[in-house]
């Protein structure tokens, strides 16, 4: 276990200097997003030459692979983490202001495919459907209904999303009467299937490397990541964003992919910009503790995952911080963990009675 000290996340961003922030800050809402501003040109200028290079007709066989090599090791090491959490940053908080807002399409539809994003999908996904629902049951990206540290339960978690989560989506929509999100979703999923398809005549080799391994790449890492960050859900309150999502501290994770560790308070306030969030913990520690809920230090989602996997409690209760001083060993923390990722009977959530509470509070 760990005691809670310093917070280190970053809070703040560097002060605009130099031509590239004069040119971009009066564009954007905030100065504070300059950094997605210098991330964007950085894969604008590396990912997309590379994918052209690898299109070129009759380039070099030797070529062609230290291209790929290259390609993929920048799109899945270097910038899918940060380029994944921006968009996801940027879906909460449209980044261009409202003279330069065609400016914000630019990650979805043009640098979103590269990395195995169908435009807007994200968004309709992440905004129009798992905030409004919380990881609740009729989220169809929800973790309750499986054990959560079972490869097994796992596998079927993610395979579902990836052969049928399109399908889904679009179902959740069509019975919510969201018909412009079901209209983008369907959009974005089709253009994306019918360009790659329109590129394997002209290239394929090429489009499985640009598009379509990232395609299955994000999609299996997405559903990674949401299956960790809610792995410990109270049933006795699953709605509680306190006690079905996770918090990871003071990690190089956050620094590198936009204080992403900060799940509770994402879901708590889920407009609240990335450099608040470190402030907003501290200020609201008591709800933490009152709530019972999972904090971790030095560790990220990543982690939490291959050690639930593993049925590694030990390692989760060495990272796992004791705010409220409410356990006194390891044995302790870990049995609370183990209890939190268990199978959660969510038919009493499909009932007309519930369903008609729910719709009356909505």
């Amino acid at each position: 276990m760990r005691v809670l000290a310093e917070i280190n996340d970053p809070v703040s961003v560097a002060k605009p200097s130099g031509a590239i922030d004069r040119f971009f800050a009066p564009m954007l809402r905030e100065e504070r997003d300059l950094p997605f501003v210098h991330l964007t040109l950085k894969i604008t200028f590396t990912l997309i030459p590379l994918a052209v290079l690898l299109f070129i007709p009759g380039i070099p066989t030797w070529l062609f692979w230290v291209a790929a090599i290259l390609y993929q090791y920048f799109n899945n090491v270097v910038f899918k983490g940060p380029y994944g959490l921006m968009m996801h940053c940027t879906s909460h908080r449209p980044w261009f202001n409202s003279k330069y807002s065609f400016l914000n399409y630019y990650l979805p539809w043009v640098i979103g495919p590269f990395f195995g994003q169908t435009p807007e999908t994200y968004f309709t996904h992440h905004i129009g459907m798992h905030h409004v629902e919380d990881n609740m049951p009729e989220d169809e990206s929800s973790t309750m209904k499986f054990q959560r540290d079972s490869i097994k339960d796992f596998s079927i978690y993610v395979g579902s999303f990836l052969f049928a989560g399109i399908y889904h989506l679009c179902a959740y929509f069509f019975r919510k009467r969201k018909k412009r999100l079901l209209y983008r979703s369907v959009r974005g999923e089709l253009l994306f299937i019918a360009m790659c398809v329109a590129l394997c005549f002209v290239n394929a080799p090429a489009t499985i490397v640009v598009f379509i391994l990232p395609f299955f790449t994000f999609r299996i890492i997405a559903m990674t990541g949401n299956w960790a960050q809610h792995a410990f859900i109270d049933p006795a309150q699953p709605e509680n964003s306190y006690r079905n999502s996770v918090t990871c501290i003071n990690t190089k994770y956050n620094v590198k992919c936009w204080n992403d560790g900060y799940h509770i308070s994402h879901h708590v306030k889920s407009g609240m910009h990335w450099t608040e969030h470190p402030t907003f913990f501290k200020n609201t520690l008591q709800q933490y503790i009152d709530n019972d809920s999972v904090v971790f230090e030095h560790i990220h989602f990543l982690h939490v995952f291959v050690f639930l996997m593993r049925h590694r409690y030990d390692l989760l209760a060495k990272y796992f911080v004791n705010i409220g001083d409410r356990f006194k060993t390891d044995a302790e923390v870990m049995a609370f963990l183990e209890s939190r990722t268990k199978k959660i009977d969510v038919r009493p959530y499909f009932t007309p009675e519930y369903l008609a509470r729910k719709e009356a509070a909505a």
